[in-house]
């Protein structure tokens, strides 16, 4: 092995080449150990040589690389002074490390070329620079209007209509799980997310499309179980206050409505709302399920003292956008059907095929509430319940979520919800939700159409 073919690393005061070895191997490298032996310490033997500095020489399986040499500026001329450290150097630095590179190899420039690339594509975290490039560019044209739709089936037939034209340059956005695509409704700038089913996924897809975009507010549609009798399948509401009622305290068995609940003194929990009583629906006494009491969620608008909680059970949909849906409830319920539809464009679906059909045209129409949990209703005795007691008529799995996010965020609300099914049954039609989802899907389509279209953006 000769100098000529490897890096060199010097320590010490060293100024000629090793006489001996030490060797030693493995199967990535060879490592070189000797003494150095300079003219004036041959008379130490080695130990004096090993005092003096220690050479060592490291080959890589590689290609030989020659060494950069950089001569001394007082011994240029001396060929056996141009690799090692000029004498005088040597002095100030005593005991130091002087290192002689050899010229970066092909692994160490990709290596320094992939660092560049890293620290090029990455920022904010987990956000890649090329996605915030990307949102920067769509924010720049301005705000848009937020559509905030539940599952597939509910989303396609608006993706499929001619009221929905993709943006030609940015058709849409892949973050986080969720494709955020980009467009115009009735020449309205928007952004439509589909989140998934349940409150989580709600309220996640919403929570991402306020912060990464300019939004200034969210229409949500989708089909809801009915909880109102008088109303028909197909009809489409527009729930004033929206609850999560799934948030519940489950009373120890013993207790009563005069006990108090479990923190209820620190302000976790109240008895303020209200409580379903499992004995209520059973037919034997002594029902062990004792009852739940329903709660208000924790918030935390943006506007708030961070880390200081508020409580929210009913979420107001947005003033002024709740005051034009009455236009839709007006125009539908009180004209006839050639005349609404001439001023409109708009007709709600009543039949699935020739020989299923609802007994009267849908209609639209304002409602005082709507509630959400994860979890289907498909009860008789909860939907009453929920209708007697919370005034409910919409319900479904994930508006309240929608309506709690822009609540914190202070962004203007609303939804719409098509009535697919009589939750728990008990309706003259049949009242399977399978039968009945794509005609309502199709309804909570039409409606937040025309809701946007009046929209003064």
């Amino acid at each position: 092995m000769s100098r000529a073919d490897t890096p060199i690393l010097e320590i010490g005061n060293v100024s000629r080449p090793f006489k001996s070895y030490a060797y030693i191997k493995n199967d990535d490298f060879h490592a070189e150990v000797g003494p150095s032996i300079h003219p004036s310490n041959k008379a130490a033997g080695n130990d004096g040589a090993r005092r003096r500095g220690q050479l060592f020489h490291f080959r890589r399986r590689l290609p030989p690389t020659p060494i950069i040499r950089k001569a001394c500026p007082s011994r240029r001329g001396d060929p056996h002074q141009s690799a090692f450290i000029c004498p005088d150097r040597a002095r100030r630095r005593r005991n130091g490390l002087t290192a002689t590179m050899a010229a970066p190899g092909p692994l160490l420039l990709l290596l320094l070329l992939l660092a560049f690339l890293a620290a090029a594509t990455v920022s904010e975290g987990k956000i890649p620079m090329a996605t915030w490039k990307q949102i920067r560019r769509i924010n720049r044209a301005g705000p848009r209007l937020g559509v905030v739709v539940p599952n597939a089936f509910e989303m396609n037939p608006l993706l499929q209509s001619s009221s929905f034209v993709p943006d030609e340059h940015f058709p849409f956005l892949d973050f986080a799980g969720r494709r955020f695509r980009f467009g115009t409704i009735e020449k309205k700038r928007v952004i439509v997310v589909m989140t998934g089913l349940s409150m989580l996924n709600a309220g996640l897809a919403t929570q991402l499309l306020l912060d990464l975009f300019e939004v200034e507010g969210v229409v949500h549609y989708g089909i809801a179980g009915n909880a109102n009798p008088d109303l028909q399948i197909g009809d489409v509401v527009v729930p004033r206050y929206w609850a999560h009622t799934g948030l519940w305290v489950w009373q120890r068995y013993g207790d009563g409505p005069n006990d108090e609940l479990p923190l209820e003194s620190a302000g976790d929990y109240t008895r303020e709302l209200g409580y379903l009583r499992f004995s209520d629906f059973s037919n034997a006494t002594g029902n062990t399920l004792n009852r739940v009491w329903y709660q208000r969620e924790e918030i935390f608008p943006v506007d708030g003292v961070p880390e200081q909680r508020q409580h929210a059970f009913w979420v107001p949909a947005n003033a002024a956008y709740f005051g034009l849906a009455e236009k839709l409830e007006v125009v539908i319920l009180q004209l006839p059907p050639c005349t609404f539809r001439w001023l409109l464009g708009l007709e709600l679906d009543r039949c699935v095929n020739s020989s299923t059909c609802l007994p009267r045209r849908p209609a639209a129409m304002r409602v005082a509430r709507g509630c959400s949990a994860n979890t289907f209703v498909d009860n008789a005795a909860y939907r009453g319940f929920l209708s007697s007691k919370l005034n409910v008529t919409a319900i479904d799995m994930e508006s309240a979520a929608v309506a709690l996010v822009c609540l914190q965020q202070r962004r203007p609300f609303i939804a719409f919800r098509a009535l697919s099914d009589l939750a728990g049954g008990g309706s003259a039609q049949s009242n399977e939700a399978s039968v009945f989802a794509g005609l309502a899907a199709g309804n909570a389509v039409a409606v937040a159409v025309k809701f946007i279209s009046m929209l003064d953006y």
